[in-house]
């Protein structure tokens, strides 16, 4: 491992004495950073100066003092991270980077191509300060070929990358996923390239450039949907909350509300039938014939659930072993007891906010003892940053001259 390897950071997690410097904004590179932080590693975000990272002023909502309004979008990507202000185009600024960088296992990114290289840090230049130095590179839609300079946003890319043409209620109707998807799956492959990296570098003691893009991120989850177009050469489009190969498998109307049902087999099909009642034409035998048959088979499912109001139905949904569920807010998710057996909230002490509440990470870790499990999850977190917060305490670590 390199110098970074032997920083104090949080306690616990694969990756405790992993240092990563995170010069990243928005939201693509701040999530690969914050997963990393989840994992363990010390997180050091460099912020310009000039109000730091742009996300501080998404908004509303803003929460806090109405002289210091903290942005919620912030809060979302941020967690378990230190903050330091840097002019990296002033000198001053670039030697303390040149020092986190030396001492530095992952350093993250996602300026436009050629950025990194114009204040004198291009990749070259950081494997001359530290070889060993993984470096994540997170672009719109690709560091090379014909359109690598083109700025890369979640909604353009969803356009682009074919998304919103299978989501919505129809060709004629098509969305962008509620969540800036492509930013975030671009930070979860950057996460899982590097981590991937440092495994690589403990065998060849160097590090190496991980890249990945918007627009890789989202090719990366087409899917079924992406053989569909190779291998069938068929052109799928959005057909609304039911599902392409599969039937019947969506949203379902009951008695004043909805339900939603995946009978993804024959036997699930044929408890369905048995439990509700359900006379299955020969021509609805088969997943085949349903999916050919959509419409029919939509409407026979919802003309046995119509006596039934949703909980109701989904208590007989249950009895029947037909996988089921039901469509909640947000406010229902996050009082749910079951995300809460799963560490999906967590509590942190914010600066200026006092204690608040963050969706939790998503990846817990556990170690066998005997014949029990024991969970070794990262508990202790910190809360995102004030911009600067941290660069008393990074400054005088960096003057310590810590290894």
């Amino acid at each position: 491992m390199s110098a970074g390897a032997r920083t104090a950071g949080p306690a616990g997690g694969p990756l405790s004495g992993i240092l990563v410097v995170d010069l990243s904004r928005a939201l693509a590179g701040p999530h690969a950073a914050m997963m990393l932080g989840d994992l363990g590693a010390r997180v050091i975000k460099v912020e310009s100066p000039a109000g730091g990272d742009d996300t501080r002023g998404w908004g509303p909502p803003f929460v806090g003092p109405e002289d210091d309004p903290q942005s919620t979008y912030f809060l979302s990507c941020n967690r378990n991270k230190e903050s330091l202000s840097l002019d990296l185009k002033s000198e001053e600024g670039k030697q303390t980077l040149r020092e986190l960088v030396r001492r530095a296992d992952v350093v993250v990114e996602n300026f436009r191509a050629g950025v990194m290289a114009r204040l004198g840090f291009s990749t070259s230049e950081l494997h001359e300060i530290n070889p060993a130095l993984v470096i994540l590179s997170i672009t719109g839609f690709g560091h090379d070929g014909p359109e690598a300079s083109r700025a890369g946003y979640d909604q353009i890319i969803q356009g682009e990358a074919g998304l919103m043409s299978l989501t919505g209620s129809g060709p004629d109707n098509v969305q962008r996923v509620g969540v800036p998807i492509a930013d975030l799956l671009s930070g979860m492959y950057g996460a899982f390239g590097t981590v991937a990296a440092l495994f690589e570098r403990q065998a060849t003691g160097r590090g190496q450039i991980v890249r990945t893009s918007l627009l890789a991120s989202v090719v990366g989850v087409h899917a079924f949907q992406g053989t569909r177009a190779t291998v069938a050469h068929e052109v799928p489009h959005a057909q609304g909350n039911h599902h392409p190969s599969i039937a019947p498998y969506g949203l379902f109307a009951c008695n004043g509300g909805f339900v939603q049902i995946s009978v993804g087999n024959e036997s699930l099909w044929a408890r369905l039938c048995e439990r509700f009642g359900i006379e299955s034409p020969a021509g609805l035998g088969s997943n085949e014939g349903r999916v050919r048959n959509r419409e029919a088979t939509i409407a026979l499912v919802e003309a046995a659930f119509a006596p039934y109001a949703s909980e109701a139905l989904l208590a007989e949904l249950d009895a029947a072993g037909i996988p089921a569920g039901k469509v909640r807010t947000l406010d229902e998710v996050y009082e749910w007891p079951q995300l809460l057996s799963q560490g999906l909230k967590i509590s942190v002490d914010h600066e200026t906010l006092g204690t608040i509440d963050l969706p939790g990470p998503p990846v817990r870790f556990f170690q066998t003892a005997g014949t029990d499990e024991v969970e070794v999850t990262r508990t202790e977190h910190s809360a995102p940053p004030l911009l600067g917060q941290h660069a008393a305490s990074i400054r005088s670590w960096l003057d310590e001259g810590h290894q």
